[in-house]
């Protein structure tokens, strides 16, 4: 069997699906794109598909991963073209690359996320992250389907600065024609996981910032941490072994 992992992004209205959702539509597109899919065993056979840290509901992002098995060799680009043309637009195939070995998910222990805050100048969120930053606990609720639960999310905040947005922000930038500062950070994945609505809710902690209508976050990149706090493409292995 040949193990291929994708690369692919969450954008636009599609944001708002579920990860639940998103695995089917996969599925569904490998099926019609007839990728000779590798199958479990077992009295109930299913596609061998693994996911990596999906991105919650409600956040788009522009690194997202998963791993297929197949019982044929494909090309790569081959497989990309073929199914980004049957997946709906804004589910979007980047790259994919055939592993080269080793355990995806042990590759990824950070993430950087970019926080859009309509109504919310640059000068006053640089003042909420420079509260955030020298604080050194901020604890924040959450609620989840067992109720009310405490975390901290400062130990997760690897970086944080201020960005001053432009009109060629990215594919699904949005309007940024009024007031808006922009958050770039990178968070380490903890237990529990900290989510951008968790940074959010800090900043609102710290210095009482509550942007006038709902923040967008996107997920921009996945990897492990190296000693300057930015991030490794946890791909990076798989294309050195291709090139050889």
């Amino acid at each position: 069997m040949q193990r291929l992992r994708l690369r692919y992004a969450k954008r636009g209205r599609l944001r708002f699906t579920s990860h639940r959702d998103i695995a089917r539509t996969f599925e569904r597109a490998l099926r019609r794109a007839g990728v000779p899919m590798a199958y479990s065993q077992g009295f109930s056979p299913h596609p061998k598909v693994s996911w990596v840290g999906a991105a919650p509901t409600g956040v788009a992002s522009e690194a997202e991963y998963v791993e297929v098995q197949v019982v044929e060799r494909l090309d790569p680009d081959a497989l990309r073209d073929v199914l980004d043309a049957v997946l709906p637009p804004g589910l979007d195939v980047l790259e994919v690359v055939e592993s080269a070995g080793g355990n995806l998910p042990e590759r990824i222990d950070a993430g950087a996320w970019r926080l859009e805050l309509p109504g919310v100048s640059p000068e006053r969120l640089t003042e909420a992250v420079a509260a955030l930053l020298a604080a050194p606990s901020v604890e924040v609720e959450r609620l989840t389907k067992d109720g009310r639960r405490v975390l901290d999310v400062r130990p997760a905040l690897v970086s944080a600065q201020v960005e001053v947005h432009s009109s060629d922000a990215g594919h699904d930038a949005g309007d940024l024609s009024q007031p808006c500062g922009i958050l770039m950070t990178v968070v380490r994945q903890t237990t529990p996981t900290v989510r951008p609505d968790d940074v959010l809710s800090a900043l609102r902690v710290v210095a009482d910032l509550v942007p006038p209508v709902p923040a967008k976050a996107t997920r921009m990149a996945q990897g492990r941490l190296d000693d300057e706090g930015g991030l490794v493409d946890p791909l990076a292995l798989d294309r050195v072994a291709e090139e050889v």
